[in-house]
């Protein structure tokens, strides 16, 4: 019986100070929340006003497909490439290449000028 008591008293002590830190981290988690809720707007309103019309613009002007780079260096040989100067010229894989090639010949956009040359259409 007695050590049964020792012990429920010393659950409780170490609940009271338990209850005493989820207290303390409680007030310290309302603080951050107060914080963040009166920087939040002031950031928010400069960053959406500017930066998403620059970053829309940038990726329409730089973003090539695949496809349109190697027509891109297609249309700019007169007398052809072949699939080799592709994969040097851009660094993509054999397959990716070969694969773009055969589809855009399937297409109409390329043609073969000779075995394994091709020129814009």
């Amino acid at each position: 019986m007695k050590s049964l008591k020792k012990d429920l008293v010393a659950v409780t002590k170490e609940l009271k100070a338990l209850t005493k830190k989820t207290e303390k981290i409680m007030k310290a988690v309302d603080k951050l929340e107060k914080a963040q809720a009166v920087k939040k707007p002031t950031t928010k309103a400069k960053t959406t006003k500017k930066a998403p019309a620059k970053k829309a613009a940038a990726k329409k002007a730089t973003a090539l497909t695949a496809t349109d780079q190697i027509l891109k260096i297609i249309k700019r040989a007169k007398k052809g490439v072949d699939v080799p100067t592709l994969i040097k010229k851009t660094g993509f894989a054999d397959k990716k290449v070969r694969n773009i090639v055969f589809r855009s010949s399937k297409q109409g956009k390329i043609k073969k000028a000779g075995r394994g040359i091709y020129v814009a259409a």
